[in-house]
């Protein structure tokens, strides 16, 4: 009988000094449950979509300072609460929401469906004390109006919960109030349950703040959570659902989050660079928070696919629902991008050749690879170590352009007059179909 192979056991200081990489994964070393891990077939729509949208709103935006403003400010449970009856919703449209994700170019959205100040936006019987938007001031089931919003444009479904709820006295001391730790983990549960049972297919269910008393990490309290049960449960309901590391389970991608840029080499595991449109002082919305460059978003957008990853780009409504113009028209250009260059982009893969920061990478599809060059200046005479496929024909925008190929790689005179343009792509045929490689078998520890 074949022995299964094993997946070699790996820190994540080693993962950065092999890949010489600036990416920082939440939550390493969950638990494993191998019954749990999805088959690589049932990632493919996941890894072929690319693009995702983020959405953070919930109570906080009616403050507008962030999404941890109840705890920062250290806000009256009564004070806090009243918030609620002013969050009427009355300028969220949900189709008008997907169809911003839809002109970005996402394939999927993920939407918080309750925060860490245990504020519900649906319909929760599970919710502790009722604190959800049915039972105030909107009266309305905002994930029901997402999850079929969603459908409509033909989204894929993405769910953030977030464990923790600064309302239970056992999140700040688990040990020493165990009854109210235990009351918060029941209401996971049931939350959970409801958020996957209630709402149709669920694709993603994005996890968020398993640690305790604003220390350890997701996996270091996971002897409360006890995740592999608490998923066995959501899979019960969507047995391809994906699921994020940030429950204490390792999960079926990793996740990279922040506004920090991307470099170093190809990551040989499913990940996802989480971020947001604006500053990423706050998820939530903050009146004057500044909207990226385009340029540089696209820039992080092709420094992720080259590395194999996703990019989840997060907007923020504002206490209202109502998602400043300035942020519409940053996604509308960004979108407009992504559509002008999808080839390049939808159903490809990191590689084959690694990528040098600031400078270019490649993506992949059967027979062709795509040139990202970022400098075109510090590309000019570089030699890509591209050998082990043999170049039939180089284009860029359907003009041929000139190379040669020999025994070190490839040489591109890039064309002259290109201006201005963040992300030059060059495309690339090949004799035969660029191989993908399987995801690498690694158990990261957390150490």
């Amino acid at each position: 009988m074949e022995t299964k192979k094993m997946p070699r056991e790996m820190t994540g200081a080693e993962l950065k000094s092999m890949l010489k990489s600036s990416i920082d994964f939440k939550s390493l070393g969950g638990m494993k449950s191998p019954e749990l891990t999805l088959p690589t077939e049932k990632k493919q729509w996941w890894r072929d979509a690319k693009i995702g949208m983020f959405v953070h709103w919930g109570l906080y935006s009616i403050l507008g300072r962030g999404e941890w403003v109840r705890f920062n400010e250290k806000i009256p449970d009564e004070e806090y609460t009243r918030l609620a009856e002013q969050f009427t919703g009355k300028k969220c449209d949900m189709d008008e929401w997907t169809q911003l994700a839809v002109d970005m170019g996402a394939k999927y959205m993920v939407m918080v469906a309750r925060h860490h100040d245990g504020f519900s936006l649906w319909d929760s019987p599970g919710s502790y004390q009722g604190f959800t938007t049915a039972n105030t001031g909107a009266h309305r089931d905002f994930i029901k109006e997402y999850t079929e919003a969603c459908r409509r444009k033909n989204l894929r479904v993405g769910i953030y919960y977030s464990n923790m709820d600064w309302r239970f006295p056992g999140y700040f001391d688990p040990k020493g109030k165990p009854e109210s730790a235990q009351a918060m983990k029941r209401q996971a549960y049931n939350q959970v349950e409801e958020l996957m049972s209630r709402y149709g297919k669920v694709d993603i269910l994005w996890y968020d703040g398993s640690w305790l008393n604003h220390s350890g990490s997701d996996t270091t309290a996971a002897w409360l959570w006890e995740p592999v049960a608490l998923n066995k449960m959501a899979r019960k309901y969507n047995p391809e659902l994906l699921i994020n590391p940030r429950s204490g389970w390792e999960g079926d991608f990793y996740c990279d989050e922040g506004s920090h840029e991307i470099s170093g080499k190809i990551i040989p595991v499913p990940w996802e660079k989480d971020m947001c449109l604006c500053s990423g002082t706050s998820w939530g919305w903050m009146a004057d928070d500044p909207v990226s460059d385009l340029d540089w978003l696209i820039r992080m957008l092709a420094d992720v696919i080259t590395r194999d990853g996703n990019l989840l780009l997060n907007v923020a409504p504002d206490g209202q629902g109502a998602i400043p113009e300035k942020v519409k028209t940053r996604v509308r250009e960004l979108g407009s991008w992504v559509r002008e260059n999808a080839e390049s982009i939808y159903g490809t893969r990191g590689g084959p050749v690694e990528p040098v920061d600031k400078v270019y990478g490649t993506t992949f599809r059967d027979n062709r690879i795509y040139l990202h060059i970022q400098d075109r200046n510090a590309f000019a005479g570089l030699t890509v170590p591209l050998t082990e496929y043999t170049v039939t024909g180089c284009t860029y925008r359907g003009q041929k352009v000139d190379y040669t190929q020999d025994a070190q790689g490839l040489r591109v005179r890039l064309p002259e007059g290109i201006k201005g343009e963040p992300d030059t792509i060059i495309r690339l045929e090949t004799g035969r179909p660029v191989q993908i490689a399987e995801d690498a078998e690694i158990y990261f520890t957390g150490k």
